[in-house]
């Protein structure tokens, strides 16, 4: 009983019935029931991306519409990029952060010629909103959650274009990285997105729900495409050191600290946490986000602690046994004296000290279209 009333409060993407179907496993994610993986499992669906192609449902993310004359304006303050500084048809990856200069999610905003699209996590979406419409004020700006109305697929993999492209009028070799265009996919108007969260190419396609089963068996179609599931999505992003939120970042967490400097334009202007990220910067950062192997073979979860030279140093990150590279690879926070490619520190692993050393991110980089 108590699982099925569980059920009953997750809410479903439009392609739930479809991974039901093809025997995926379920799990509760932000609030949503979402495929972990198929029955090709993990290691399969990863080594996919990385060769050929994978399809994800990503539906469960949260999109925002702003409209206005201050659109523009509205969002460069609530975020820490420079969303002034876009191009119609450019896609930026940023920060939205509070007044501690701490983050409160990372995003993607599309820039559109007459609005932008906010892209957010899941299990931020209600806090998100909430968080930047108390910075709303006066502004000509409307902000509008669209996120249940719209499927969200990525298709990712060194095979993505050459799959998506008889689907659709569009060229897409002439759209860029972190670049968007607008056109039908199988008959389906759709964003089309030169940005996925593999490392790899791909695209990632925002349509209207109501062409989600046209759209996925359009893209399977041929039988290059595996699906894939959230538990091969953290393994490609992790090998590429890509930060996910409530793990390598969050509220405790400011962008310096987690190597994001790059998506903070402290010259920019006015924005949300800028004071404290100048005070920050002047005093220097006392931590930084470091990526590291162990020289055991074992499984570094996130939660474990972390030691430098035998003192408490926070905990693992991000973690796992990397499909790809064949070892472990994980992500914690050290301090900055000790936070250098090759500084050897400690992982208590099953109540043992497993010995690790600080190695460069990203770990994996042949196909990476960083």
């Amino acid at each position: 009983m108590a699982q099925a009333a569980l059920q009953q409060t997750l809410k479903r993407t439009p392609f739930h019935a479809i991974h039901v179907s093809l025997g995926a496993k379920m799990v509760p994610f932000a609030g949503f029931e979402m495929p972990v993986q198929y029955p090709t499992g993990i290691t399969a669906e990863h080594r996919a991306v990385r060769e050929t192609c994978g399809l994800f449902d990503v539906s469960h993310m949260g999109e925002f519409e702003l409209r206005g004359s201050e659109a523009v304006a509205f969002a460069t303050y609530v975020t820490s990029n420079d969303v002034a500084g876009l191009e119609v048809g450019q896609v930026q990856y940023s920060t939205i952060l509070n007044s501690r200069g701490t983050i409160e999610d990372d995003c993607l905003v599309y820039r559109f010629a007459d609005h932008l699209l906010l892209v957010v996590n899941a299990s931020n979406k209600e806090k998100d909103l909430d968080h930047i419409l108390r910075h709303l004020g006066r502004l000509d700006c409307t902000v509008s959650d669209v996120s249940d109305g719209t499927a969200l697929l990525a298709l990712q993999g060194p095979r993505a274009q050459q799959i998506l492209q008889p689907l659709t009028q569009v060229d897409l070799s002439a759209i860029a990285y972190y670049r968007f265009t607008t056109g039908d996919v199988a008959g389906v108007s759709a964003v089309i997105s030169r940005t996925g969260y593999t490392g790899e190419d791909g695209f990632e396609l925002y349509f209207d729900a109501a062409g989600a089963r046209t759209v996925w068996e359009a893209l399977v179609a041929g039988g290059d495409v595996t699906p894939a599931g959230l538990g091969c999505r953290d393994t490609l992003r992790l090998e590429m050191g890509m930060a996910l939120y409530g793990n390598d970042i969050d509220d405790t967490t400011t962008p310096l600290e987690a190597g994001l400097g790059w998506v903070v334009k402290l010259g920019k202007g006015r924005f949300v946490g800028r004071d404290a990220l100048l005070a920050q910067k002047e005093k220097g950062i006392q931590r930084r986000l470091v990526g590291f192997t162990t020289s055991e073979r074992c499984f570094p979860r996130h939660g474990y602690p972390v030691f430098i030279s035998d003192a408490p140093s926070g905990i693992v990150r991000s973690g796992t046994m990397s499909p790809t590279l064949g070892i472990p690879i994980g992500t914690c926070y050290l301090p900055v004296e000790a936070a250098k490619t090759g500084t050897a520190f400690q992982i208590e692993i099953r109540g043992q000290r497993v010995a690790a050393a600080v190695v460069k991110m990203p770990f994996y980089t042949k196909g990476s279209h960083r």
